[in-house]
């Protein structure tokens, strides 16, 4: 089975012993060149916009306002590293945010009965997704775009295309409106799940077994890893992810609406797919992922702040969506290569 290295572009310290100062420089620019470009745009939007842009009231909107995308792009980062895709967490948040209201304010169950009811949801949705792909052999595409519909018509049919409007506990909506250190504690949900599936991941045999299942899901089987068990697995943590993304929403928002959240997926896939230029360029990764988010928020406030036309965060997400794809596949060529250079010549 390949290692992990093989599977990656970042340079080894073999080879960057070997290099000179800029070539060494140039070697490292794919890996960092992404934080650069975000420090890049920070400083500009803050020297263009002193007055609104390099403030803490900036800083808690823009952590407040993408904790929910973060959130979003962390759940669908999971089921990448097995090579598959998850489009449930668009379609998702959009019944989990109207249940987490509606549990309460219609069936009157107090709202950490509801929660927990939410999370379980997104755990057999995650599963459900799982079997289709893993048992049903459909493709993670198909399969999820079937299952993602279908939750937004149940969506649809439990609002009867109205909002669910309630009084809700100050307790659930503290879940959005609670600011530790000056910040919103949405922000620290995002830094508490992405510690985890970073240690998860980088540190512990899970994470190999599903980066080595996503390079070769067929070598990965032969060399004794349950790949169905494990990618079920990263179903289920994408549903349970993307169910506390709805709660989150539903305890900022307040109200329940059908038409709200299929708008947050295509910028949680651009996270998750320009987590995959950076960091460790050439798969997913965590702080790839939330790299990639960061520099859609600061890009995104400082061109509205600009005064940006209303159809400027579509347009930007659209048109990163297509430079990262092609990053990715540039990378996924030039992986192939590096991959290939790395194999030891058989002498004659």
């Amino acid at each position: 089975m390949e290692s992990l290295r093989s599977n990656a572009l970042e340079p080894t310290r073999s080879e960057l012993a070997g290099l000179a100062g800029t070539a060494r420089l140039l070697r490292l620019l794919p890996v960092y060149g992404l934080p650069l470009l975000t420090l890049a745009l920070i400083l500009f939007f803050s020297l263009i916009l002193p007055d609104t842009f390099p403030t803490l009231l900036n800083l808690r909107a823009v952590l407040g306002e993408k904790a929910v995308i973060a959130l979003l792009s962390l759940a669908a980062m999971i089921p990448m590293m097995t090579g598959r895709i998850d489009l449930t967490v668009g379609y998702g948040i959009v019944i989990w945010h109207v249940l987490a209201i509606s549990l309460q304010t219609v069936y009157g169950l107090h709202w950490s009965v509801a929660v927990l009811i939410v999370l379980a949801g997104g755990c057999l949705l995650g599963l459900i997704n799982g079997l289709l792909v893993e048992v049903a052999q459909i493709d993670s595409f198909i399969a999820t775009l079937g299952t993602g519909t279908l939750i937004y018509a149940a969506a649809l049919w439990h609002t009867e295309g109205r909002q669910v409007i309630g009084l809700l506990p100050p307790a659930f909506t503290a879940l959005y409106t609670t600011q530790l250190f000056g910040l919103p504690i949405a922000a620290f949900y995002v830094l508490a799940i992405a510690v985890a599936l970073w240690l998860v991941s980088d540190y512990l045999p899970i994470g190999r077994y599903l980066y080595a299942i996503g390079a070769n899901s067929r070598a990965a089987e032969l060399n004794g890893i349950r790949t169905r068990r494990f990618v079920i697995g990263a179903f289920v943590a994408s549903g349970l992810i993307g169910a506390l993304a709805g709660v989150v929403l539903a305890a900022k928002l307040r109200i329940g609406q059908a038409s709200v959240g299929l708008e947050f997926l295509l910028p949680a896939l651009v996270g998750a797919f320009l987590g995959s230029t950076t960091i460790k360029p050439g798969r997913v990764n965590v702080w790839g992922t939330i790299i990639g988010v960061i520099i859609l928020a600061v890009g995104i406030s400082g061109i509205q702040q600009m005064g940006g036309a209303f159809y400027v965060e579509p347009l930007f997400n659209g048109a990163t969506l297509l430079v990262a794809i092609g990053i990715a596949g540039y990378a996924q060529r030039r992986r192939g290569s590096v991959r290939h250079a790395r194999r030891p010549t058989v002498k004659s």
